[in-house]
């Protein structure tokens, strides 16, 4: 090898290149590793008799280790996007319910709402409990349509 050649291994083989590319490879190489491993990784520093002084912890946080240790600062928190899609269904629905006849509206209030059943909702009204499942059937298909 001549003087002020340098190798390099690319790509499975050796390629003869300058001292001035040889610097600028292994500057690019060298900083290239040091965001791929040396940011992500923690370091010991170690005393004279080789026992561990103290711990230099990496400047990146992985997605898999947050999860690892369960430190997502809000776990529980919907998305902003269905908080939005659950606000528009609940107007959706709520613009229907204005759409239906008020004994309609008050069989929905009673038994879904209110959570009576079908049987304390027919005693209250002095109907029969099978009239009323009949009416919520029919209430809830023209729901249905209106939410279509």
């Amino acid at each position: 090898m001549e003087a002020g050649k340098k190798r390099i291994w690319i790509r499975g083989q050796y390629v003869e290149v300058t001292d001035e590319v040889y610097m600028a490879y292994t500057q690019g190489d060298r900083k290239m590793r040091y965001f791929e491993n040396d940011l992500k990784t923690e370091r010991f520093v170690l005393g004279k008799e080789g026992q561990m002084v103290r711990v230099i912890p990496s400047r990146e946080d992985s997605l898999d280790r947050l999860m690892d240790e369960n430190a997502q600062q809000f776990p529980n928190e919907e998305s902003v996007e269905n908080t939005v899609l659950h606000k528009l269904e609940v107007d959706k629905l709520h613009t229907a319910l204005a759409m239906l006849t008020p004994e309609e509206q008050a069989l929905i209030q009673a038994l879904f709402f209110e959570e009576k059943t079908e049987r304390q909702y027919a005693e209250e009204l002095g109907v029969y409990r099978n009239a009323i499942h009949v009416r919520k059937t029919k209430t809830l298909k023209k729901l249905k349509k209106l939410l279509e």
